[in-house]
């Protein structure tokens, strides 16, 4: 089992994968697995860091035990969810194009019933977690539902699918105050704030590199309402981020340790700018994949300066 970025070449069109190699994904449940996407983890990393920014920092570096749990599976399944709808949305455009002919629906693995089924139990499954936390949390649960559901949508109608996206993946975050708080302080909207941004970043570089696909097919995305404009739009957003993190560690949590993350994460951008500088599709979803660092970094500032 490994991890591994694969970049080939089938029919002149680049194919890029960050997948999780095990003999279990062409096996019998192998067409169930692939459409939650755990072959492919980072959509499941880049969920998880804020969702656990959002869990230590309200839980002054040490959450409960409980909820760490409750919300690591949360995001193991809600982001299957958000997987299993989004395929069975675009499932006629995956088949015509050659980066997604293969996925369950696309391909005929799966039938759309069998898919919307699955995604009505991951639905319930992850209400009976939310149902151990207390009723504020159980309450904001219909609104990061929603999202998760409505996303795949949107990109039918409107270039900024990203930021429906972004409000769905930072809603774990009022969700994990709620639990292990009781409330929703400011530095819960704060950090929810500095995560739609990231999502808006590395969703778009991810749109970068689908974006001749995208515009084939028919399919919205900021990459393509950007245009030329693409870089200094990102390099704006970034630094928007970064203001965002500088001015959150001046008002909640002034510790060298978060600005030392909040410095490495600057380079990790840097890196990232330089990477898509050429706009080639496989620069920009390995500069995707690199957010998984920035995640990183941040939560450890986040950590280190809270325990010590």
């Amino acid at each position: 089992m490994d991890f591994r970025i694969a970049n080939t070449v089938n029919g002149g069109v680049p194919v890029m994968e960050f997948r999780l190699s095990a003999a279990i994904f062409h096996g019998p449940l192998g067409p169930w697995l692939r459409l939650m996407r755990f072959d492919r983890p980072i959509g499941l990393v880049l969920l998880l860091w804020p969702t656990w920014w959002g869990l230590f920092y309200a839980g002054g570096g040490q959450p409960s035990t409980a909820n760490l749990v409750i919300f690591t599976l949360g995001v193991i399944v809600m982001r299957s969810a958000g997987c299993v709808i989004n395929d069975f949305a675009d499932r006629r455009i995956d088949a015509r194009v050659k980066r997604t002919e293969s996925r369950p629906l696309a391909s005929g693995e799966l039938r759309p019933r069998q898919a919307l089924g699955l995604f009505f139990v991951l639905i319930a499954m992850a209400f009976g977690l939310v149902v151990l936390t207390n009723p504020l949390t159980v309450l904001l649960a219909p609104v990061g539902a929603l999202l998760a559901a409505s996303y795949p949508f949107f990109k039918r109608f409107t270039h900024l699918p990203q930021v429906v996206l972004g409000t769905a993946f930072a809603w774990a975050i009022p969700m994990a105050f709620a639990a292990e708080t009781g409330q929703l302080p400011e530095p819960a909207w704060w950090l929810f704030g500095i995560t739609v941004v990231w999502v808006l970043i590395y969703d778009t570089e991810y749109a970068m590199a689908d974006r001749d696909e995208d515009l084939k097919v028919g399919v919205k995305s900021t990459a393509i309402l950007l245009g030329r404009y693409d870089l200094p739009v990102i390099a704006g957003l970034m630094g928007l981020m970064l203001a965002g993190l500088v001015m959150f560690g001046l008002r909640f949590l002034p510790e060298p340790a978060w600005f030392t993350g909040v410095t490495i994460a600057f380079v990790l951008f840097q890196r990232q700018l330089w990477r898509i500088r050429n706009r080639k599709p496989e620069a920009c979803f390995c500069a995707f994949l690199d957010n998984h660092w920035v995640g990183m970094v941040l939560l450890i500032g986040l950590f280190l300066s809270l325990v010590f």
